[in-house]
C-alpha cells in the first residue's frame, strides 16, 4: 500500500479543529476522476492516485468518527483508526463493481473503529462474540428507546424486550448492562483541551441517530425509489443475464465463474463477458431512470 506519513494526523496538541480545517483542503473527486485512480491502484499500484483517494475522504472518516465521541476515548484516537479503515478501503475498493468508494468506505471506517473501541474498554475482550458486540454498541440506543436510561439493572420486561430486539440472550443483556453500567465515563464529565478548543461535557457530544427524521425519511424514501428503478432496470436483461448478475452481484456470498460456467455449460471468460456486458446494460438503464426522475447514479460511468 502506498506510503501515508504525508497524511495529516489529528492530534491532542494540534487540535480537532484544525486538523479538520485540514483535510477540508483536500477536493473531493468526480466520480469520473474517482474511477480511474482507483484503476490505476488496482491495475499498477499507482501510489499517487491511492493517497488522492484517501486524502479525498477523510472528512467522510473524520464525520464518521464523530459519532462514536460518547465512548469515552480520545477523539484524535478515533479518528486515526477511521483513516486505517479508509486506506484498507482504498486498498480493496473494486471500480468495477459500479459503486462509489464512499459507500465501500463507510463499512471498513466504522468497523475499525469499533474494534479500536472493543479494543480499549476493558469491559469488552477481544474475544467477544458478534452478540455482545452487538449489545455493546447498541444497548444504549436501546435502553433509551424504551425509557430505561434511569435504571439500574433493568426490569425483566425490558431484558426480555431488548434480547428479543438485538437477537442476543436475556442474560447476556443482564450482564452487559452491568458491566457497562459499572464501566461508563460520566456523561457530565468535561472534554476540551481549554486551548482553542471549546469544553464541553460528554453528554453534549453524544449523537442522536434518529434526530433529522426528515432526513432519515428522505434517505428512506430515495432508497425505495432507487430499489424500484433497480428492479424496473432489470427489464432489459434477458433471463441468463439477470440470473448471472443477480448471482455474481447481488448476492452476499456471489457464485464463482466456475459455478455458473458449469450451470451454463460454458466457459468461465464467456461468462465474465455475460456478467460485464448485463451490468453495462443495466447502468445504462438506470441512467435513462434516473435522468427522467431527476435524480444522479452514483457510480454510473
Amino acid at each position: 500500500m502506498a506510503n501515508y506519513t504525508n497524511l495529516p494526523a489529528p492530534s491532542p496538541e494540534q487540535g480537532l479543529n484544525r486538523y479538520l480545517q485540514e483535510i477540508r483542503k483536500f477536493p473531493l473527486l468526480e466520480p469520473e476522476e474517482e474511477y480511474m485512480l482507483a484503476k490505476a491502484w488496482v491495475d499498477h499500484e499507482d501510489s499517487e492516485a491511492a493517497h488522492k483517494m484517501v486524502t479525498s475522504h477523510l472528512r467522510l472518516a473524520a464525520k464518521i468518527a464523530m459519532g462514536y465521541r460518547g465512548y469515552g476515548l480520545p477523539q484524535a484516537e478515533v479518528i486515526s483508526e477511521a483513516n486505517v479503515g479508509l486506506m484498507q478501503a482504498v486498498k480493496r475498493f473494486d471500480p468495477e463493481k459500479g459503486f462509489r468508494l464512499a459507500t465501500y468506505a463507510m463499512w471498513w471506517i466504522r468497523a475499525s473503529i469499533q474494534e479500536y473501541i472493543l479494543r480499549s474498554w476493558s469491559l469488552v475482550k477481544m474475544g467477544t462474540t458478534s452478540g455482545q458486540k452487538k449489545l455493546f454498541f447498541n444497548l444504549r440506543k436501546a435502553k433509551n428507546r424504551i425509557g430505561a436510561m434511569e435504571e439500574g439493572d433493568l426490569r425483566p420486561e425490558n431484558v426480555a424486550r431488548i434480547a428479543n430486539d438485538l437477537n442476543v440472550t436475556e442474560q447476556e443483556v443482564i450482564d452487559m448492562n452491568r458491566r457497562m453500567a459499572g464501566s461508563d465515563a460520566s456523561l457530565n464529565a468535561t472534554v476540551g483541551s481549554g486551548d482553542g478548543e471549546s469544553t464541553a461535557q460528554w453528554q453534549d457530544w453524544l449523537e442522536d441517530e434518529d434526530a433529522d427524521q426528515a432526513q432519515a425519511y428522505a434517505e428512506s424514501e430515495e432508497l425505495d425509489t432507487r430499489r424500484a428503478m433497480l428492479v424496473q432496470a432489470m427489464d432489459v436483461l434477458n433471463d441468463r443475464e439477470k440470473d448471472i448478475l443477480m448471482e455474481r452481484r447481488l448476492r452476499d456470498d456471489p457464485l464463482t465463474l466456475e459455478e455458473l460456467s458449469e450451470r451454463y455449460e460454458v466457459s468461465r471468460e464467456r461468462i465474465r463477458q455475460i456478467e460485464v456486458r448485463a451490468f453495462e446494460k443495466l447502468q445504462e438503464r438506470m441512467r435513462i431512470l434516473a435522468r427522467d426522475k431527476g435524480m444522479a447514479i452514483e457510480g454510473a460511468g
